[in-house]
């Protein structure tokens, strides 16, 4: 079996050239390289929750991150946008490069497994809150069997959330830290994020504060100044490195050839 060289996490902002990554991944799968790819689709998710009377709404933890409150209506709508609309959408695009994908979420297989949070404790109009109804979670085990099989035989993986409970509900989990964990499991050299930003900005949305280069040891402090949906990339990449990842990349997915220019080292390089 071939190295796993990457895992490719795109995400799923408007911005993002989703048919030049998806040129870009066929490209590099026809010659031969091997990687799997991780994909994300909040924007999407938040505007037909809105359309169908559920609009997102998203809670504010003790520790100060933000993240989307799942409550059993609202993990019906992600899985109907992630797992249906954006992953068949994924992988028709590269059937249409003559890419054999297969759209898997982390549910199928138990692929993608972790415990339920029993308690998410929140901060809301300067309230401390206690919410007991929250299908949230966190990857703890990749079925990388699976993986293995579906690569050896030829096909691309295509994952998207939500995952698994060991308890057998399905949990909502964020994608950054899904594609770290993934990417850890199956001994990845890299774990490249494409977004709809050039990289990690000191300056958020100055784009020409660009950082080029992190050393690990400074991702504690980026979270100071890390904006919004970067903070959670941010901890999948030290999640990545400390489990055995050598580089993580954060790139810029609204350009031409966004994966090569990633591999080349455009972007944010963490190593």
């Amino acid at each position: 079996m071939q190295p796993i060289r990457f895992v490719l996490k795109v995400g799923g902002g408007k911005a993002i050239n989703h048919e030049a990554v998806a040129d870009d991944i066929a490209s590099l799968w026809h010659e031969g390289q091997r990687f799997i790819l991780v994909h994300g689709g909040a924007a999407l998710t938040n505007e037909v929750a809105t359309a169908l009377g559920h609009p997102p709404r998203f809670v504010t933890s003790v520790s100060g991150h933000t993240s989307r409150r799942t409550d059993r209506r609202t993990l019906e709508i992600f899985e109907m946008v992630y797992c249906g609309q954006l992953n068949k959408a994924w992988v028709e695009r590269l059937q249409a490069r003559g890419v054999n994908a297969v759209g898997l979420s982390g549910i199928d297989g138990r692929l993608l497994e972790g415990p339920r949070k029993d308690v998410i404790k929140v901060i809301e109009d300067g309230r401390r809150l206690v919410l007991r109804d929250d299908y949230t979670g966190k990857v703890e085990r990749v079925n990388t069997a699976l993986l293995y099989l579906l690569l050896d035989a030829g096909y691309l993986p295509v994952l998207t959330p939500p995952a698994i409970s060991y308890q057998s509900e399905a949990i909502n989990v964020d994608g950054d830290r899904a594609a770290a964990a993934v990417a850890a499991a199956i001994g990845a050299e890299r774990l490249i994020i494409l977004s709809d930003v050039p990289g990690l900005l000191r300056r958020f949305p100055d784009e020409t504060s660009l950082i080029p280069r992190l050393p690990r040891n400074g991702l504690e402090a980026a979270l100071a100044f890390a904006e919004d949906r970067m903070k959670k990339k941010v901890m999948g990449a030290a999640e990545a490195l400390e489990s055995g990842v050598r580089q993580v990349i954060f790139a810029d997915g609204r350009v031409a050839e966004p994966v090569r220019r990633a591999l080349a080292g455009y972007g944010t390089v963490i190593e």
